[in-house]
């Protein structure tokens, strides 16, 4: 499979396609709404404004795998982004990343950028950046801050 024929589902519980982002470069992030990387939000956001218009897109997806962290309804989550760190990416609905309940797009991407822990997302804000054939190109690690992205993303636009 690529990482268009994978659907996800909104804040809103409607599914979409992946196909929609066929073309642009992508940055996949599991996050939380109450972890000490959440600040991250805000160099997301810089990312997210420095680079949409030459066809980027972050897909954020909230998880409360980790120390529970990401409490609240998918509506909660995406009102505290937006109102907190003023986030116009697109939120997702709540997903597992890990487990026998990990989303499908999740387990795609371990197996494409396996990284630690025999591909086992470690912890909130792990990102994936995807090309815009829609190749896994990059996975890094929630201590990587956005800004550092930056340069990873320019050689893909």
């Amino acid at each position: 499979m690529r990482i268009y024929d994978y659907q996800v589902k909104t804040t809103d519980n409607e599914t979409v396609s992946l196909d929609k982002y066929k073309g642009k470069v992508l940055l996949i992030v599991n996050t939380a709404t109450g972890c000490g990387f959440t600040p991250q939000y805000e160099g997301l956001e810089k990312l997210y404004k420095e680079y949409k218009e030459q066809g980027f897109e972050i897909l954020d997806f909230p998880c409360n795998q980790f120390g529970h962290q990401a409490p609240g309804t998918n509506q909660e989550i995406s009102d505290f982004c937006q109102l907190t760190y003023q986030t116009t990416f697109e939120t997702f609905g709540k997903i597992d990343v890990n487990g026998e309940n990990a989303d499908p797009l999740y387990t795609f991407l371990k197996g494409e950028k396996g990284g630690l822990l025999g591909g086992a997302i470690k912890w909130n804000f792990t990102k994936f950046l995807v090309d815009r054939e829609g190749k896994v190109v990059k996975r890094f690690a929630p201590t990587v801050e956005p800004e550092k992205i930056a340069g990873d993303i320019e050689k893909l636009m």
